[in-house]
């Protein structure tokens, strides 16, 4: 199943016993409608995103032509997103 396959998803929360999640689908190859109930810690998420595709020639051609990611280069986007992260600086007068 993937996500051009879902129609709707639901909750159904139990006071007592395990809670489901409703999947309401249509299958990709007969077309025809389903219904199901799927016990909540049995449930997959992904299973709502979509499809990734493969990388195409020209990016791996791209990727190829880059090298290896240095340990230099690793340090230097930590420091990066830890600029990020930081508080905004206060403006100076």
């Amino acid at each position: 199943m993937v996500r051009r396959d879902v129609i709707r998803t639901g909750l159904y929360l139990s006071v007592m016993g395990p809670h489901y999640v409703y999947v309401r689908y249509r299958c990709g190859r007969c077309k025809r409608i389903g219904e199901q109930l799927v016990q909540e810690s049995d449930w997959d998420p992904s299973v709502l995103q979509e499809a990734r595709s493969a990388p195409s020639t020209t990016d791996l051609l791209r990727f190829e032509q880059m090298g290896q990611i240095t340990p230099e280069e690793v340090v230097e986007f930590h420091y990066a997103l830890e600029r990020l992260s930081a508080e905004p600086e206060a403006p100076t007068s």
